[in-house]
């Protein structure tokens, strides 16, 4: 144990000098020293470990739906899948939370859905994605309409679809309206 640190000890010194150092020069970095390793493998294996270190970039995008539009609610699903995937692929993760209110609540009620499937699916496949409806559309649409509305399943139900947006853009999310 007491060996591997002296090793690790090596290495971020040598990574430390070498990347601080503009003389050090080519002939030196093959230097070899402790069972044959180069200086070269030891700066390889200082910048993983600093890699594995270093904290992946969060990002935090909010995405309003306030359309009974199919073609914007389903730009707001390519959106949050776009997002996910692009963050994905470079080891970076992402939040979404698509927020549903006024005629855009459509997009989340079980009766009137015109997406129904692809939220279930992108749900089930993205728990880095969440579903918010407006509790205040919701209560006025079911008075309107005279019957209690039920959402999607993947839905949650906010007090206000507005000021939840306002929340989270404040918190330092990145809005986004398709």
């Amino acid at each position: 144990m007491i060996r591997s640190y002296s090793m690790l000890l090596t290495v971020a010194v040598l990574f430390v000098l070498s990347t601080a150092s503009e003389s050090f020069s080519r002939e030196q970095e093959t230097v070899h020293f402790h069972k044959g390793t180069s200086i070269q493998k030891h700066k390889a294996a200082a910048r993983d470990l600093t890699a594995k270190a270093a904290p992946l970039k969060a990002h935090r995008v909010v995405i309003q739906v306030s359309q009974n539009d199919p073609t914007a609610m389903t730009l707001a699903l390519n959106n949050a899948q776009n997002l996910t995937e692009y963050f994905e692929q470079k080891g970076e993760s992402v939040q979404v939370e698509v927020v549903a209110y006024g005629p855009g609540l459509r997009m989340l009620r079980a009766d009137t859905s015109p997406v129904s499937d692809r939220v279930k699916s992108f749900a089930e496949k993205n728990k880095n994605v969440t579903f918010s409806a407006c509790g205040n559309t919701l209560n006025a649409q079911s008075k309107q309409e005279n019957t209690q509305i039920m959402l999607l399943p993947e839905a949650r139900i906010v007090p206000a679809g507005i000021a939840r947006i306002t929340e989270l853009e404040e918190q330092g999310w990145t809005y986004v309206r398709p």
